[in-house]
């Protein structure tokens, strides 16, 4: 298959206390501190219609994964057998794209706090998309 490229930029920046990759939760729901979103100023007329309270999936880029990993143990856990990458939440793969599930807390200006974010400090943040309940609109 012939490589492509994207033009894919990030919108805005992760802000938390974690550092290091080891630190962050596997999932957002394992005591993920509350995090900041920072959002590039010229993007933050795209937050129009997000309220505190609302779930929102947000698109990050996790930009220390290994990108040549395609098997790994499920959670880290050495005695679990090796699944390929695709099957599993792991953050390395050939594209570390992250995909997280959080709630917003606050929005002020260019700046979400949000819960449930497993991201470290620094990662770019591609898109939020809202989180469509069974009766929202489409």
């Amino acid at each position: 298959m012939p490589a492509e490229t994207y033009d894919v930029r990030p919108i805005g920046r992760v802000r938390s206390p974690l550092t290091d990759p080891a630190q962050a939760p596997k999932q957002g729901d394992e005591g993920a501190p509350p995090a900041e979103i920072v959002l590039d100023p010229a993007v933050v007329a795209g937050t129009a219609g997000l309220r505190p309270g609302a779930e929102i999936l947000v698109f990050t880029w996790l930009h220390q994964a290994d990108r040549e990993v395609l098997a790994v143990h499920p959670r880290g856990d050495r005695t679990r057998p090796v699944t390929g990458v695709f099957a599993t939440r792991a953050p390395h793969r050939p594209n570390p794209i992250g995909l997280h599930r959080v709630t917003i807390a606050d929005i002020a200006g260019p700046v979400l706090t949000v819960h449930g974010l497993e991201a470290i400090d620094g990662t770019p943040v591609l898109d939020l998309k809202p989180v469509l309940g069974p009766t929202a609109q489409r």
